[in-house]
């Protein structure tokens, strides 16, 4: 089976070493490919130059390419089974207009919960859209969604084994969306350090709430990557998710990189359906949901208790589970299975 994975323009490597959600599934599923057995293409030019030697790249954009030119029928030559891309690609013109020559499947997740696809995008079979939760599945119902876990991976990301760990952890892009004041306040009142891992992307929010971020138990690490990142969630006790209550999560790379990790999760929901419950079980975590109309103060409460569940929680356990349910193999099979 030959599958092409391809890049898209954007300000993350390919594969990313820190911060990137579309870029690491893509990495995921080429790793997964590989390892099924799959002849893997890299497509794009933004794949990184010095990844293994193995790694075959072809620094071509299908919605670059014109009808009948050389670099069309070198893709037609190849003889791809399976492209998968990032979920835009489907619904833009100019990418069809080539993928329609390759006679080839496409596969993508949906990373947005708000992009809008063209009607003939996805029939469920050669043209396949996966989703992350219930919440996202029925958003997206008009283009036959499959429900799939989605696994992300950075370079030089591989967990060693489990440990218990120490202090609270919190991973992502800092800013209202993501909400990790909550967090914040739901580990001082527990009385607990917390870490705070990743990128800020509003300044605004952080000053907006300066007194609980620069309160001495909370640590600012900035954004991580390879195994300083995976050690970051590693030596965590439990890893503390959350988001805005108007924002709706496509597919969080956090629940399988925490899980695989070893690191049990305390997630705080708005509602039922989200990516946190289809990701996390009794073993690996605890999540609360708490109605919308409720303030901040009883949602970190919430959360606080939580985070008291989740820490009794094998690590262990949790790592094993995690890298069952968020391997990139059995990831790539689900997504490949209609193509064999």
């Amino acid at each position: 089976m030959l599958v092409g994975v391809c890049d898209f323009p954007g300000s993350y490597a390919f594969p990313p070493a820190g911060y990137g959600g579309i870029e690491r599934w893509l990495w995921a599923v080429a790793v997964g490919a590989r390892a099924a057995g799959a002849d893997v293409h890299l497509l794009g030019p933004g794949w990184l130059p010095d990844l293994e030697p193995e790694w075959v790249r072809k620094p071509v954009r299908l919605e670059e390419v014109t009808a009948g030119s050389p670099a069309e029928r070198e893709l037609k030559a190849a003889g791809y089974d399976l492209l998968v891309v990032g979920h835009e690609y489907p619904s833009l013109p100019a990418w069809v207009r080539t993928w329609s020559e390759l006679e080839c499947e496409v596969a993508t997740f949906q990373h947005s919960p708000v992009f809008r696809h063209t009607d003939s995008a996805f029939d469920g079979k050669r043209s396949r859209l996966y989703c992350y939760s219930p919440e996202m599945i029925a958003r997206y119902a008009a283009h036959q969604p499959i429900p799939e876990l989605a696994v992300h991976l950075g370079l030089n990301e591989k967990e060693p084994p489990a440990t218990q760990g120490r202090d609270l952890v919190w991973l992502g892009r800092i800013d209202e969306e993501k909400a990790p004041h909550l967090a914040a306040r739901a580990a001082q009142l527990l009385g607990c350090r917390i870490r705070f891992v990743g990128p800020v992307f509003s300044e605004d929010y952080v000053r907006h709430h300066e007194k609980l971020f620069s309160a001495d138990h909370v640590e600012w690490v900035g954004e991580l990557g390879g195994p300083a990142k995976t050690a970051a969630i590693r030596d965590a006790s439990v890893f503390v998710y959350t988001y805005a209550r108007t924002y709706v999560e496509a597919g969080a790379a956090v629940f399988g990189e925490s899980v695989r990790a070893g690191t049990p999760m305390a997630a705080l929901t708005w509602r039922d359906g989200t990516c946190a419950q289809a990701a996390l079980c009794d073993r690996t975590g605890v999540t609360a949901v708490v109605p919308p109309e409720a303030d901040d103060e009883t949602a970190a409460q919430v959360l606080a208790e939580s985070i008291e569940r989740a820490a009794d929680l094998d690590h262990t356990e949790v790592q094993a589970i995690g890298q069952h349910r968020f391997d990139p193999t059995r990831h790539f099979e689900a997504m490949a299975a209609p193509s064999c």
